[in-house]
Protein backbone atom coordinates (compact mmCIF):
# COMPACT_ATOMS: atom_id res chain seq x y z
CA UNK A 1 0.00 0.00 0.00
CA UNK A 2 1.31 3.50 -1.18
CA UNK A 3 -1.68 5.48 -0.69
CA UNK A 4 -4.54 5.88 2.03
CA UNK A 5 -7.38 7.88 2.61
CA UNK A 6 -9.38 7.44 5.75
CA UNK A 7 -11.92 8.93 8.05
CA UNK A 8 -11.02 9.61 11.77
CA UNK A 9 -14.35 10.35 13.81
CA UNK A 10 -14.90 12.94 16.48
CA UNK A 11 -14.94 11.25 19.87
CA UNK A 12 -17.06 12.21 23.16
CA UNK A 13 -15.23 11.79 26.23
CA UNK A 14 -16.44 11.65 29.91
CA UNK A 15 -19.99 11.10 28.93
CA UNK A 16 -21.19 12.33 32.27
CA UNK A 17 -19.75 10.57 35.18
CA UNK A 18 -16.51 9.13 33.80
CA UNK A 19 -14.51 11.79 33.55
CA UNK A 20 -10.87 10.82 31.68
CA UNK A 21 -12.09 7.28 31.60
CA UNK A 22 -14.65 6.70 29.38
CA UNK A 23 -15.55 8.24 25.55
CA UNK A 24 -17.06 6.44 22.52
CA UNK A 25 -17.10 7.32 18.54
CA UNK A 26 -19.61 9.72 16.63
CA UNK A 27 -20.81 8.74 13.04
CA UNK A 28 -21.61 12.04 11.85
CA UNK A 29 -18.44 14.08 12.03
CA UNK A 30 -14.67 13.84 11.82
CA UNK A 31 -11.48 14.21 9.57
CA UNK A 32 -10.39 12.99 6.70
CA UNK A 33 -6.68 12.65 6.01
CA UNK A 34 -4.64 11.12 3.52
CA UNK A 35 -1.09 9.37 3.85
CA UNK A 36 1.30 8.52 0.84
CA UNK A 37 4.49 7.01 0.92
CA UNK A 38 7.64 8.83 0.03
CA UNK A 39 11.44 7.72 -0.54
CA UNK A 40 12.58 10.53 1.26
CA UNK A 41 12.49 9.52 4.58
CA UNK A 42 10.68 11.46 7.48
CA UNK A 43 6.87 13.10 7.81
CA UNK A 44 5.33 16.37 5.65
CA UNK A 45 2.13 18.12 5.96
CA UNK A 46 1.55 18.91 2.33
CA UNK A 47 -1.94 20.87 2.85
CA UNK A 48 -4.51 21.28 5.89
CA UNK A 49 -8.19 22.33 5.19
CA UNK A 50 -10.90 23.17 7.83
CA UNK A 51 -8.89 24.70 10.48
CA UNK A 52 -5.69 27.18 10.74
CA UNK A 53 -3.59 24.19 12.26
CA UNK A 54 0.47 24.62 12.50
CA UNK A 55 2.61 22.69 9.81
CA UNK A 56 5.46 22.31 11.83
CA UNK A 57 5.81 18.70 11.81
CA UNK A 58 6.84 18.64 15.58
CA UNK A 59 3.89 21.07 16.80
CA UNK A 60 1.22 19.35 14.94
CA UNK A 61 -0.29 16.46 16.87
CA UNK A 62 -1.03 14.10 13.56
CA UNK A 63 2.69 14.75 12.34
CA UNK A 64 3.70 14.07 15.25
CA UNK A 65 2.62 10.72 15.68
CA UNK A 66 3.26 9.88 12.38
CA UNK A 67 7.06 10.81 12.82
CA UNK A 68 7.22 8.81 16.02
CA UNK A 69 5.50 5.60 14.56
CA UNK A 70 8.05 6.03 11.71
CA UNK A 71 10.83 5.99 14.13
CA UNK A 72 9.96 3.96 16.12
CA UNK A 73 9.47 1.04 13.21
CA UNK A 74 12.44 1.84 11.84
CA UNK A 75 10.97 2.72 8.49
CA UNK A 76 12.63 3.04 4.97
CA UNK A 77 10.54 5.25 3.55
CA UNK A 78 8.82 8.87 4.69
CA UNK A 79 5.03 10.10 4.72
CA UNK A 80 3.23 13.16 2.88
CA UNK A 81 0.33 13.88 4.98
CA UNK A 82 -2.69 16.18 4.02
CA UNK A 83 -5.81 16.72 7.30
CA UNK A 84 -9.32 18.14 5.94
CA UNK A 85 -10.11 19.20 9.46
CA UNK A 86 -14.18 18.04 9.62
CA UNK A 87 -14.96 19.82 13.09
CA UNK A 88 -13.40 22.92 14.41
CA UNK A 89 -10.43 22.72 17.43
CA UNK A 90 -11.82 23.88 21.04
CA UNK A 91 -15.09 21.83 20.09
CA UNK A 92 -15.15 19.65 23.13
CA UNK A 93 -15.41 16.61 20.28
CA UNK A 94 -12.32 15.27 19.90
CA UNK A 95 -10.60 17.58 17.52
CA UNK A 96 -6.84 16.79 18.25
CA UNK A 97 -7.55 13.26 19.03
CA UNK A 98 -9.44 12.42 15.93
CA UNK A 99 -6.14 13.54 14.14
CA UNK A 100 -3.48 11.76 15.95
CA UNK A 101 -5.91 8.50 16.12
CA UNK A 102 -5.73 8.80 12.49
CA UNK A 103 -2.25 9.75 12.15
CA UNK A 104 -1.56 6.87 14.24
CA UNK A 105 -3.68 4.59 11.97
CA UNK A 106 -2.96 5.55 8.63
CA UNK A 107 0.73 5.08 9.50
CA UNK A 108 0.35 1.80 10.42
CA UNK A 109 -1.39 0.64 7.40
CA UNK A 110 1.97 1.75 5.18
CA UNK A 111 3.79 0.12 7.88
CA UNK A 112 1.90 -3.60 7.18
CA UNK A 113 -0.48 -2.98 10.16
CA UNK A 114 2.12 -3.94 12.43
CA UNK A 115 0.82 -2.31 15.76
CA UNK A 116 -1.92 -3.35 17.86
CA UNK A 117 -4.82 -0.89 18.62
CA UNK A 118 -3.21 -0.42 22.11
CA UNK A 119 -0.27 0.57 20.70
CA UNK A 120 -1.66 2.82 18.17
CA UNK A 121 -3.50 4.21 21.25
CA UNK A 122 -0.32 4.75 22.92
CA UNK A 123 1.15 6.72 19.88
CA UNK A 124 -2.03 9.12 19.46
CA UNK A 125 -1.84 9.68 23.39
CA UNK A 126 1.58 11.37 22.84
CA UNK A 127 -0.40 13.50 19.66
CA UNK A 128 -2.41 14.35 22.58
CA UNK A 129 0.36 15.62 25.04
CA UNK A 130 1.96 17.66 21.60
CA UNK A 131 -1.72 19.43 21.46
CA UNK A 132 -3.21 20.18 24.89
CA UNK A 133 -0.01 18.93 27.16
CA UNK A 134 -1.84 16.01 28.47
CA UNK A 135 -1.48 12.63 27.26
CA UNK A 136 -5.18 11.60 27.38
CA UNK A 137 -6.29 7.97 26.30
CA UNK A 138 -10.63 8.38 26.12
CA UNK A 139 -10.88 10.64 22.76
CA UNK A 140 -7.94 9.01 20.98
CA UNK A 141 -9.43 5.40 21.96
CA UNK A 142 -12.41 5.93 21.28
CA UNK A 143 -11.31 6.79 18.00
CA UNK A 144 -9.45 3.92 17.58
CA UNK A 145 -10.81 0.95 18.79
CA UNK A 146 -14.69 2.92 18.05
CA UNK A 147 -17.52 2.82 20.04
CA UNK A 148 -17.86 2.86 23.63
CA UNK A 149 -14.83 2.50 25.33
CA UNK A 150 -12.88 2.25 29.01
CA UNK A 151 -9.90 3.18 29.76
CA UNK A 152 -9.58 0.87 32.65
CA UNK A 153 -6.08 1.41 33.64
CA UNK A 154 -3.08 4.24 32.33
CA UNK A 155 -0.13 2.85 33.87
CA UNK A 156 -0.73 0.15 32.64
CA UNK A 157 -2.50 1.35 29.95
CA UNK A 158 -5.71 -1.04 29.78
CA UNK A 159 -8.45 -0.23 27.07
CA UNK A 160 -11.72 -2.54 27.01
CA UNK A 161 -14.26 -2.10 24.39
CA UNK A 162 -17.43 -1.70 25.35
CA UNK A 163 -21.01 -2.87 23.63
CA UNK A 164 -23.34 -0.28 22.25
CA UNK A 165 -27.09 -0.61 22.52
CA UNK A 166 -28.35 -0.39 18.97
CA UNK A 167 -31.23 2.06 19.13
CA UNK A 168 -28.77 4.44 20.94
CA UNK A 169 -28.62 7.80 19.14
CA UNK A 170 -26.37 10.82 20.25
CA UNK A 171 -27.32 14.87 19.47
CA UNK A 172 -25.21 16.87 20.20
CA UNK A 173 -25.01 21.27 19.84
CA UNK A 174 -21.73 22.92 19.79
CA UNK A 175 -22.04 26.86 20.82
CA UNK A 176 -19.43 28.86 18.69
CA UNK A 177 -16.99 29.47 21.91
CA UNK A 178 -13.36 28.25 22.62
CA UNK A 179 -12.94 26.50 25.76
CA UNK A 180 -9.31 25.31 26.19
CA UNK A 181 -8.78 21.80 27.91
CA UNK A 182 -6.37 23.74 30.10
CA UNK A 183 -8.70 26.05 30.87
CA UNK A 184 -11.60 23.52 31.80
CA UNK A 185 -9.33 21.47 33.73
CA UNK A 186 -8.02 24.80 35.94
CA UNK A 187 -11.65 25.02 37.36
CA UNK A 188 -12.08 21.59 38.75
CA UNK A 189 -11.48 20.57 42.41
CA UNK A 190 -8.43 19.38 43.79
CA UNK A 191 -9.82 17.21 46.22
CA UNK A 192 -13.62 15.78 46.41
CA UNK A 193 -16.03 14.63 49.27
CA UNK A 194 -15.75 10.28 49.83
CA UNK A 195 -19.89 10.36 49.28
CA UNK A 196 -19.10 12.30 45.99
CA UNK A 197 -16.71 9.91 44.78
CA UNK A 198 -18.95 6.95 45.86
CA UNK A 199 -21.97 8.00 43.94
CA UNK A 200 -19.76 8.81 40.70
CA UNK A 201 -18.40 4.99 40.67
CA UNK A 202 -21.63 3.60 41.12
CA UNK A 203 -23.16 5.52 38.10
CA UNK A 204 -19.50 4.83 36.02
CA UNK A 205 -20.33 1.05 36.71
CA UNK A 206 -24.57 1.67 36.46
CA UNK A 207 -23.45 2.90 33.06
CA UNK A 208 -21.57 0.22 31.92
CA UNK A 209 -24.04 -2.31 33.28
CA UNK A 210 -26.56 -0.58 31.00
CA UNK A 211 -24.61 -0.91 27.83
CA UNK A 212 -24.09 -4.44 28.48
CA UNK A 213 -27.97 -5.04 29.23
CA UNK A 214 -29.45 -2.46 26.77
CA UNK A 215 -30.91 -1.56 29.77
CA UNK A 216 -31.75 2.32 28.45
CA UNK A 217 -33.54 3.29 32.08
CA UNK A 218 -30.34 2.29 33.80
CA UNK A 219 -28.12 4.42 31.25
CA UNK A 220 -30.30 7.09 31.89
CA UNK A 221 -30.17 6.87 35.94
CA UNK A 222 -26.52 6.62 35.35
CA UNK A 223 -25.64 9.57 32.80
CA UNK A 224 -25.16 12.11 36.52
CA UNK A 225 -21.89 13.83 36.63
CA UNK A 226 -21.93 15.33 40.23
CA UNK A 227 -17.85 15.82 40.50
CA UNK A 228 -17.02 17.70 36.81
CA UNK A 229 -20.26 19.49 35.51
CA UNK A 230 -20.87 21.57 38.23
CA UNK A 231 -17.93 23.34 38.02
CA UNK A 232 -17.58 22.85 34.22
CA UNK A 233 -20.73 24.38 32.79
CA UNK A 234 -20.39 27.79 33.97
CA UNK A 235 -17.93 28.04 31.17
CA UNK A 236 -20.61 27.09 28.64
CA UNK A 237 -23.13 29.92 27.61
CA UNK A 238 -26.85 28.36 28.75
CA UNK A 239 -25.77 24.72 29.63
CA UNK A 240 -28.69 24.22 31.92
CA UNK A 241 -31.02 25.68 29.25
CA UNK A 242 -30.07 23.03 26.95
CA UNK A 243 -29.72 20.18 29.57
CA UNK A 244 -33.68 20.81 30.55
CA UNK A 245 -34.79 21.14 26.77
CA UNK A 246 -33.02 17.45 26.22
CA UNK A 247 -34.28 15.80 29.15
CA UNK A 248 -38.04 17.16 28.73
CA UNK A 249 -37.64 15.77 25.05
CA UNK A 250 -37.53 12.31 26.18
CA UNK A 251 -33.35 12.18 26.29
CA UNK A 252 -31.92 9.52 28.60
CA UNK A 253 -29.90 12.30 30.06
CA UNK A 254 -26.53 15.30 29.14
CA UNK A 255 -23.45 16.38 29.69
CA UNK A 256 -20.96 18.19 28.88
CA UNK A 257 -18.75 16.51 25.83
CA UNK A 258 -15.23 16.38 26.14
CA UNK A 259 -13.83 20.11 28.07
CA UNK A 260 -16.94 21.56 25.90
CA UNK A 261 -18.36 23.48 24.67
CA UNK A 262 -20.56 20.74 22.84
CA UNK A 263 -23.45 19.44 24.64
CA UNK A 264 -24.22 15.64 24.09
CA UNK A 265 -27.71 14.44 24.79
CA UNK A 266 -27.62 10.48 24.45
CA UNK A 267 -31.13 9.35 23.21
CA UNK A 268 -33.10 6.23 23.18
CA UNK A 269 -33.85 5.89 18.92
CA UNK A 270 -34.34 8.00 15.86
CA UNK A 271 -37.52 9.18 16.84
CA UNK A 272 -36.70 10.63 20.64
CA UNK A 273 -33.48 12.08 19.02
CA UNK A 274 -34.96 14.05 16.01
CA UNK A 275 -37.64 15.65 19.08
CA UNK A 276 -34.45 16.50 21.50
CA UNK A 277 -32.50 18.18 18.25
CA UNK A 278 -35.75 20.54 17.62
CA UNK A 279 -35.39 20.91 21.52
CA UNK A 280 -32.45 21.84 22.17
CA UNK A 281 -32.26 24.08 18.69
CA UNK A 282 -35.51 25.73 19.85
CA UNK A 283 -34.00 26.49 23.55
CA UNK A 284 -30.92 28.39 21.86
CA UNK A 285 -31.97 29.90 18.58
CA UNK A 286 -32.71 33.11 20.54
CA UNK A 287 -29.37 33.30 22.65
CA UNK A 288 -27.11 35.54 19.89
CA UNK A 289 -24.64 32.39 20.01
CA UNK A 290 -23.79 30.64 16.48
CA UNK A 291 -24.29 26.94 17.11
CA UNK A 292 -23.97 24.13 15.19
CA UNK A 293 -25.94 20.75 15.82
CA UNK A 294 -25.97 17.12 14.67
CA UNK A 295 -27.71 13.57 15.32
CA UNK A 296 -25.43 10.41 14.44
CA UNK A 297 -25.25 7.01 15.62
CA UNK A 298 -22.48 5.97 17.74
CA UNK A 299 -19.73 4.72 15.44
CA UNK A 300 -19.09 1.25 16.25
CA UNK A 301 -15.91 0.32 14.03
CA UNK A 302 -13.92 3.94 14.46
CA UNK A 303 -11.47 4.39 11.98
CA UNK A 304 -12.79 3.84 8.17
CA UNK A 305 -10.41 3.70 4.76
CA UNK A 306 -12.32 5.61 2.49
CA UNK A 307 -9.67 4.40 -0.43
CA UNK A 308 -6.08 3.03 -0.97
CA UNK A 309 -4.02 1.72 -3.74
Amino acid sequence: MDYLKIFSPATVANVSCGFDSLGFAVDAIGDEMTFTKTTEKGVKITNITGANLTYNVDENAASAVVKKILNEANADFGIELTIHKGFSPGSGLGSSAASAAGAAFGANQLLGNIYSDLELTKFAMFGEEVACGTPIADNVAAAIYGGFVLVRSYNPLEIIKLPVPSELRVVAIHPQVAIKTKDAREVLPTEIALKDAVTQWANVGGLISGLYSDNYELISNSLVDIIVEPHRKNLIPFFDDVKNAATKAGALGAGISGSGPTIFALCKGDVIAKEVYKSIEESYKNTGIDFKMFISKVNKEGMKIINSN
